[in-house]
């Protein structure tokens, strides 16, 4: 079934059925069989070949859907994590944040036109965030065994004061975006006051 309905088959029809035509006007003569299939032959080359389809990868809206099921399971997985004071603290707004961004709305629909900024928060949720925490629950075991190294918690205040910057900076990319937005309406508004109100 795939051959007949492919384009070299139908071409190469088309061009027989001319063949069929020219058989009964008296043109090809005795020799209509092989004109016929000589016709449909080189339709069949001529005709360009079948494109594959394109994989069916799954759209920004559909990646953060899967994203927002990932911070809730790094979520469930943070709450069972003693963490000192100072870096809880960091943790908190560093969620806060992210569940901010990751919330269903206006906020993630331009979120899922970026697709960069798409993956720097699948990156910091599947993997900064989880490998800084386990890191520091690994460590600390290890310092109370050998006392006197830079304390572990440190290095997990600075790393999550980083992962903090970034995702300021990638909402303030966002509000940017949503700046120029209105920035470009304006224009478009003093535009079309200036014209007399008949622009489109």
């Amino acid at each position: 079934m795939g051959f007949l309905e492919s384009r070299k088959n139908l071409t190469g029809s088309a061009c027989g059925l001319v063949g069929l035509v020219l058989t009964f006007a008296g043109v090809a003569g005795p020799y209509w069989p092989v004109v016929v299939a000589g016709l449909y032959g080189a339709g069949a080359l001529v005709a360009p070949p079948e494109r594959p389809p394109l994989p069916d990868f799954p759209d920004a809206s559909a990646r953060l859907d899967e994203l927002r099921g990932d911070f809730d399971t790094l979520c469930a997985y943070l709450a069972d994590v003693d963490l000192p004071p100072s870096a809880a603290g960091e943790l908190t707004e560093l969620t806060g944040l992210l569940a901010a961004l990751l919330e269903p709305g206006w906020v993630s629909e331009i979120l899922s036109r970026d697709p960069e900024a798409v993956h720097a928060l699948s990156r910091t949720v599947r993997q900064d965030v989880p490998e800084a925490v386990d890191a520091f629950v690994r460590t600390r075991w290890w310092h109370r065994m050998t006392p006197g190294q830079d304390p572990p918690e440190r290095h997990l205040e600075r790393q999550l004061t980083l992962l903090r910057g970034e995702a300021d900076r990638l909402a303030a990319g966002l509000r940017e975006i949503e700046a120029r937005r209105q920035e470009s309406h304006t224009r478009y508004l003093e535009d079309r006051r200036r014209t007399g109100g008949t622009a489109g």
